[in-house]
């Protein structure tokens, strides 16, 4: 075995291994939750950008991108637009023509000033509107149609309902070997009060709805082995790859 495939074999083996490993699960899980009630994903910029992310699933992002490879990106769910610079910057480093597009029921004005004055604004389409709402879906798939490499990035109402409609909605546009990350099924894990006063909480978040959503499909399946050694993820079983061109 030459020495990237050796590698490439312990790094498989080692990540494998964590499944077992309660101590390093307790602990990861411990740290995420502690994490979130202090607002630890809060405290990160990209590029200048406030980008609400634990770092590892930044890296996570990265992973995807680097290997897909895509010429479009779909994000719902701008906030202060750190995310959106992330992807903008992936697409910058690929080359070519590339963008992402970012939707959001409410773009703020000093949020969208600064996404519109970034240095990677050329790469970056604002939508403002409901994800879900029909013609903000008609205008991604219109901007979207030349398109031969789609991932999309789901991140913002995170109740059952409104995540099981965007999963419904943008799963035809992810291309084959890409992927559709959801974020925030870690609220099913955290205590009820973590989500008081939100219209999401355990039994009601994305979690649930990316369950609901490959009950009925066979052409998405969860990356089991990139969500597996990230450990400390806000995404538990959201790394959803597209195994097959077709809804089944």
């Amino acid at each position: 075995m030459d020495p990237s495939s050796e590698f490439e074999h312990e790094r498989k083996q080692r990540i494998a291994s964590y499944a077992q490993n309660k101590a390093l699960q307790d602990q990861a899980q411990a740290f995420l939750h502690t994490s979130l009630e202090a607002k630890y994903s809060y405290n990160f910029t990209w590029l200048g950008r406030p980008v609400i992310q634990h770092p590892q699933d930044l890296l996570a992002m990265q992973e995807v991108v680097w290997k897909v490879k895509p010429d479009f990106i779909i994000e719902t769910g701008i906030a202060h637009g750190g995310s959106l610079i992330f992807y903008a910057s992936m697409l910058a480093l690929l080359g070519g023509r590339r963008r992402v597009v970012g939707i959001d029921v409410d773009i703020r004005s000093h949020n969208r000033d600064a996404i519109e004055q970034h240095p990677l604004a050329k790469y970056i389409t604002l939508l403002e509107g409901s994800s879900t709402h029909e013609e903000t879906v008609r205008q991604v798939r219109d901007i979207a149609k030349d398109s031969t490499r789609i991932l999309v990035s789901l991140d913002s109402n995170h109740t059952h309902e409104h995540v099981l409609a965007e999963l419904n909605s943008y799963a035809d546009l992810v291309t084959e070997g890409s992927y559709m990350i959801v974020f925030d099924g870690i609220i099913e894990t955290m205590p009820p009060e973590y989500s008081e006063g939100r219209p999401w909480g355990p039994g009601n978040n994305p979690l649930t709805a990316i369950e609901a959503f490959l009950a009925e499909r066979d052409d998405f399946e969860i990356d089991h082995e990139l969500g597996g050694k990230l450990l400390v993820s806000a995404a538990p079983s959201g790394y959803l790859r597209r195994v097959r061109p077709a809804h089944r």
